[in-house]
């Protein structure tokens, strides 16, 4: 436990305890970090129930607490009550603890619980878009912030080889000639077959007999007929090996690929169509097809029905969905969606209808708003579409024109290096850094501002606090809080105490986009004392100063692998 948690225990008893005496001790409260204290309770949410002004109840729980263990003082102020902690020991357990833990700071034990986290899993038919780019990065860094929170996490793409759509895709690469169609300049395998997803779904809207052949070749599908089965999955393997290679480029990397035809083969999706035939929410419409009514689930209006079969009798992508949901809750204690905001409903009605299959379990979602571009930022690929690889070919160019614009003494190679580094931190950081289900226009004046709130600049301050200790040469690790008194030095230590907390809150509370604001809080710490005292110039506390640079390093290396940023030594 970090020094941060047991003042938080503290504060938690003490204001229990002093609830306990004015007769309210079941009363629930929270905390919040304050610029006047180092916590503070608000006394707002009191006010109801203790029908009183938040300022008296703040002065009466404040007359009801002496200060112990970590806790140095307890102050009503305006409605709230704020406690500041024993500084001393703040600086010198948070640095003790950093440079012993080191990676592991802020880190949390193991607790045997599993977690699955589905995430990505866009259709095999074309390259990632540029508008699903929050998808793989807010589930990597989640995960990342799960595993750090102590949860053994396994991530999972599931991968839509049954669709139509790829139906299309298999139906074209087998039957269009290479020579018909206009494939793309980037020699990637998901950029070129996706010429022939277009010409196939040109010509099945055209063309009746194309149609009748895909549509015979899903009811085969359905039928479990192996080789057309094999065919599809094969076409949806090669798109698959581009989509990787998309998102190993931005540093994601996922633990379990599950296959939706597995569920056909299996005999699951059936399954799953006989127990729903057996519900007494099931109906059918006048062309046949099979649906389950959900108004008494909550949902309203001409929204209420949930189709589980067409009128051929063969299954859609929801009742597949209902047997991968089941599946994986065999597998794991917890499972978390990251979905697109344009599937709420479709959650709500795979969770209605897990609850009447009798599943105890549902998964938990994590909804995002789509990624949009200023126009004539990027050029849409002969007006097209936008592809996450255009964004980061991008983004890579523009860091490598201002890394030159600074760094001239560098080798070729190695700006390229330090540009591929910066140019994926900074998507990634960008678009971390905003709530995921707040609307995201990436722009790139944000995401590569150098001396703002960016990945770039959390990078540039870890490579300048490197360059600070090798400057330094041999020092010896000090933590002595006399050696660290000056207002900028504390007030750096504060914010790096605070790490295993944004952690927690990132990973328990799926709230991420804390842990960029926290990187940056860091940063601008740091340049502030930097700036504010000297430290390879420094007399009697130069050992100590370096300690708390090395600290502060080890902080935003730790920060910046939660949110999946290499950290370049140099920039």
């Amino acid at each position: 436990m970090d020094i941060r948690q047991k003042f938080e225990d503290d504060v938690d008893a003490a204001v229990s305890g002093a609830l306990n005496k004015i007769g309210a001790p079941c009363l629930k409260f929270i905390k919040e970090v304050s610029d006047m204290a180092d916590l503070a309770v608000p006394c707002f949410t009191m006010s109801k129930e203790l029908k009183a002004d938040p300022k008296d109840i703040a002065e009466k729980l404040a007359a009801h607490i002496e200060p112990s263990g970590l806790i140095t003082s307890a102050i009503a102020l305006n409605g709230y009550l704020n406690f500041t902690m024993d500084e001393a020991v703040l600086t010198e357990e948070t640095l003790k603890k950093i440079l012993t833990e080191g990676s592991g700071y802020g880190s949390m034990p193991r607790n045997g619980i599993k977690i699955n986290i589905e995430h990505t899993s866009t259709n095999p038919t074309g390259p990632i878009h540029v508008g699903r780019a929050r998808n793989p990065i807010i589930g990597d860094t989640l995960a990342r912030s799960l595993i750090k929170c102590g949860y053994d996490v396994q991530t999972e793409y599931y991968v839509n080889d049954v669709g139509k759509q790829v139906v299309i895709l298999a139906w074209g690469v087998k039957n269009i000639r290479k020579d018909s169609v206009t494939e793309e300049e980037r020699n990637k395998a998901d950029h070129k077959l996706v010429a022939y997803y277009r010409e196939a779904n040109r010509r099945m809207e055209e063309d009746d007999n194309v149609k009748e052949q895909i549509s015979e070749m899903l009811r085969k599908f359905e039928d479990g007929d192996r080789n057309i089965i094999n065919d599809i999955r094969q076409t949806a393997e090669v798109m698959l090996d581009g989509l990787k290679e998309t998102l190993s480029d931005i540093n994601v990397e996922i633990d379990r690929y599950t296959w939706e035809s597995d569920f056909v083969i299996d005999g699951s999706a059936k399954d799953v169509v006989r127990r729903l035939k057996e519900s007494k929410y099931t109906g059918r419409t006048e062309d046949g097809a099979w649906y389950i009514d959900l108004k008494d689930f909550g949902i309203q209006g001409k929204n209420t029905k949930f189709t589980f079969t067409r009128s051929d009798g063969t299954t859609l992508y929801t009742t597949r969905d209902l047997a991968y949901h089941l599946d994986k809750f065999k597998r794991t204690d917890r499972a978390i969606d990251v979905l697109g905001e344009d599937q709420k409903l479709g959650s709500k009605h795979l969770c209605s209808a897990l609850g009447i299959l009798g599943s105890k379990n549902i998964p938990e979602a994590m909804f995002y708003s789509f990624v949009s571009l200023p126009e004539g930022k990027m050029s849409t690929r002969k007006g097209v579409v936008v592809y996450l690889d255009d964004l980061i070919d991008e983004a890579v160019s523009r860091a490598l024109e201002e890394i030159r614009s600074r760094r001239s003494d560098l080798p070729e190679d190695e700006m390229h290096s330090i540009a591929r580094k910066v140019g994926i931190g900074a998507i990634r950081y960008n678009i971390v850094r905003v709530h995921p289900e707040k609307q995201l226009v990436f722009k790139w004046d944000e995401a590569l501002n150098f001396d703002g709130n960016s990945g770039p600049y959390i990078q540039y301050v870890y490579a300048r606090a490197g360059s600070i200790l090798r400057k330094a040469g041999k020092y010896e690790f000090d933590t002595d809080p006399n050696m660290l008194a000056d207002e900028y030095e504390r007030a750096l230590i504060r914010i790096l105490s605070r790490f295993g907390g944004t952690v927690r809150e990132a990973g328990e509370e799926k709230r991420i986009h804390v842990l960029p604001a926290y990187g940056h809080k860091v940063a601008v710490a740091f340049n502030q004392f930097y700036s504010a005292v000297p430290v390879l110039a420094s007399d009697g506390n130069r050992n100590a100063r370096l300690t708390l640079v090395e600290c502060t390093r080890t902080v935003l290396r730790n920060v910046l692998d939660c949110l999946g940023i290499e950290y370049p030594e140099e920039m």
